[in-house]
């Protein structure tokens, strides 16, 4: 049987291509007045950030370019990134696949203790593999909303 959180992720990661799947890169890289980010930082933002709590805590290899660390980590901001940025395509595709892979590292293996616990900026305090998967439906959640919001204005 399937665990519940694989089924969230995977929902909640549906959700989030449905709204950025067939944008124009273009668009997807328009920031509105008053913001911060465009749509495909946070596309790039939740992608890391997956990657990184589901592998990267357990000592495992990102399988992501090497720049997406400067492009995407928590803090950077596009206006201060001079690189080229991914196409709406590669992020897509990265997004698609890493639910699965997630599942296949981890089915049977969510209450294992990670081997760099982490706390987070609001002081939650994870320690086990469905710690940080949960904590990324949190965030997922939060930047569909904030892509969402720009969505709204460009």
């Amino acid at each position: 049987m399937k665990a519940y959180l694989f089924e969230h992720l995977e929902f909640v990661r549906a959700q989030t291509l449905n709204l950025v799947r067939d944008l124009p890169d273009d668009i997807a890289e328009l920031i509105p007045s008053g913001m911060n980010n465009h749509v495909k930082w946070n596309m790039g933002h939740v992608l890391f950030i997956a990657e990184r709590f589901a592998f990267g805590v357990n000592g495992e290899p990102i399988t992501l370019p090497a720049e997406y660390t400067e492009l995407f980590r928590s803090g950077s901001k596009p206006r201060e990134i001079s690189e080229a940025w991914p196409s709406i395509h590669e992020l897509v595709e990265l997004l698609e696949g890493q639910v699965h892979r997630i599942e296949r590292r981890y089915n049977g293996h969510l209450h294992d203790t990670v081997l760099s616990p982490y706390t987070t900026s609001k002081g939650l305090k994870l320690t086990r593999v469905e710690e940080f998967l949960s904590f990324c439906l949190y965030h997922e959640g939060m930047h569909f909303d904030k892509m969402k919001s720009i969505l709204s204005q460009v």
